[in-house]
């Protein structure tokens, strides 16, 4: 049971770190066009 268990688990533990690191990305790519657009709306004042 432990041969199927643990590569089973394994499997999961890699698909959330990609999830995560997806996730992540997204909010940095947000956080970097309310970044740009804060920087545009000053340059307008």
């Amino acid at each position: 049971m432990h041969k199927v268990l643990i590569p089973a688990l394994l499997l999961l533990a890699l698909g959330a770190c990609e999830t995560v690191k997806g996730a992540g990305q997204d909010i940095q790519a947000g956080g970097a066009v309310v970044s740009r657009e804060a920087a545009h709306t000053q340059a307008q004042m």
